[in-house]
């Protein structure tokens, strides 16, 4: 997530630094060929140009707004997670019937161990989400042999521990045996979760809840399934590659046709008017193609690129609430932003 107010030259430049260098290359050609090599043939009128970007303003507007509502829902799915964490260990805390046939120190290693498998669960979940897909920008073979050290780098850098891509948070929070559960499954965020039922409903065994104490407690775990079923449905089912295909065509067509509408209408303000194309006719399509990687990169919220939603910073904060709430005094710093974004 960008936290700065506006964009940076080297956001700017990271997202689009590439397109505007082939841009500027394409519109100075065609300058260059219409004026020492007289190709007046290949100028085209400018009306069907403007046409084409019309239609395609409108597509790229309506692409910008499906991935805008992508982004925007992967935010509230967390917003939401946050909320039920709270509610969660607040409620694993508060339920209590007093029942002296339990030991105090063994019903508090119960309840701590349940809010630790929860903070694991954050994390296990958010590594879920960050696994590359084939449409997104990270491939897997870029995650597996680059990127994977370069996030980490990164986070190191803002201050969070190295165990992100390890199994070392796993061993902060969950019990040996857990941990060694990991690599039998393929989903091992949802499995946690069903070891937290197991475990609550042995609290109910024991008469330390009641079965309405269960019943709350159970609908909280749920609600943890319907926030990895609603993220895993955005990350895992891409925004209909048709519209994304198309308006990426649209696009390149417009701007190879751009300077060819261009050239001609600026010849008529004299030799000068041609070399003054080129400025105008690299921003038209400078504009055209932030519209589009916008709205390009915001379509997958769970890539870990700058444009996604803060799942760490929000691990982090709801890791400190629960162990606040399980009274630890070793509590870990919030997570930065690091040169204008949060990750």
């Amino acid at each position: 997530m960008i936290t700065t107010k506006y964009f940076n030259y080297r956001q700017v430049l990271n997202l689009s630094g590439v397109h505007l260098i082939w841009i500027s290359i394409w519109c100075t050609l065609i300058a260059v060929l219409f004026h020492f090599f007289h190709w007046q043939w290949m100028t085209i009128p400018w009306v069907p140009v403007a046409l084409i970007g019309t239609a395609e303003a409108f597509l790229v507007g309506f692409k910008n707004n499906q991935a805008y509502d992508r982004l925007w829902e992967a935010r509230k799915i967390w917003g939401g997670i946050v909320n039920s964490s709270r509610s969660f260990a607040s409620m694993v805390y508060a339920f209590n019937t007093n029942n002296e046939n339990i030991g105090t120190f063994d019903l508090e290693d119960r309840k701590k161990k349940i809010v630790y498998r929860h903070i694991a669960w954050l994390y296990a979940f958010r590594e879920q989400l960050l696994v590359p897909t084939e449409w997104e920008h990270i491939s897997a073979e870029e995650e597996h042999h680059h990127n994977i050290n370069q996030r980490r780098n990164r986070l190191i850098k803002a201050g969070f521990p190295d165990y992100t891509r390890t199994p070392l948070f796993l061993n902060k929070y969950l019990s040996e045996e857990e941990v060694n559960l990991k690599s039998h499954y393929k989903n091992f965020a949802t499995f946690l979760i069903s070891q937290q039922a197991k475990d609550v409903n042995d609290l109910k065994n024991i008469d330390s809840i009641t079965d309405f104490n269960q019943m709350q407690l159970q609908t909280a775990l749920n609600e943890f399934y319907g926030f990895q079923g609603q993220a895993e449905r955005i990350k895992k089912f891409p925004s209909p590659r048709q519209f994304a295909s198309t308006a990426f065509i649209f696009n390149v067509l417009f701007i190879l046709l751009l300077p060819l509408g261009l050239v001609n209408e600026f010849e008529k303000l004299g030799d000068w008017g041609i070399w003054t194309s080129i400025p105008f006719c690299i921003i038209i399509g400078w504009i055209y193609i932030i519209m589009e990687l916008v709205g390009d990169y915001s379509e997958n919220p769970f890539a870990g690129l700058m444009f996604d939603v803060p799942m760490l910073s929000i691990c982090r904060t709801i890791e400190i609430d629960l162990l606040q709430m399980t009274g630890e005094t070793d509590i870990p710093e919030a997570i930065p932003s690091k040169n204008g974004v949060l990750v």
